[in-house]
């Protein structure tokens, strides 16, 4: 992985490939209840040029049993931004990669999914999400430490 990104840079597809090692915690405010998971990220170079995100990791919610977790996104470098999509092609949201930044909202049914990304601490970064609806209200931040 290049490490060579100056801050307030935006950063290209090259500076994510690899491997991360991942920590997400998770708090459900509605159900008064934490989580969290261990695991990896990985993102590789598709033969299309998009990057293929993978995750996978033992989640840990609530008094339950441990879970094995995984999830998986296409990344599209275009314009200086990262359109993220579901393995399956369809959007999911987009952000810039650069500083503390907002990225675009993604409704899904009645629920909101906000994120907000921090890439100031590069290699190191972080994710943020609040997801809010009628049946949800948590936060998830994910933290990504290059490996």
């Amino acid at each position: 992985m290049q490490t060579t990104t100056t801050l307030g840079n935006l950063l290209g597809p090259d500076d994510f490939l690899g491997r991360w090692r991942l920590r997400r915690e998770i708090t459900d405010h509605r159900l008064r209840q934490t989580g969290d998971l261990e695991g990896d990220a990985v993102l590789s170079r598709a033969t299309d040029g998009m990057l293929d995100y993978a995750e996978a990791g033992e989640l840990r919610y609530g008094d339950g049993p441990p879970m094995e977790a995984s999830r998986a996104y296409r990344w599209h470098f275009v314009a200086g931004a990262v359109e993220v999509f579901f393995s399956d092609g369809r959007p999911f949201h987009s952000f810039e990669p650069a500083g503390h930044v907002e990225g675009t909202d993604h409704p899904c049914g009645a629920d909101l999914y906000r994120v907000r990304y921090d890439f100031t601490r590069w290699p190191n970064w972080i994710a943020t999400w609040a997801v809010k609806g009628p049946r949800k209200d948590y936060t998830a931040v994910s933290t990504y430490a290059q490996m």
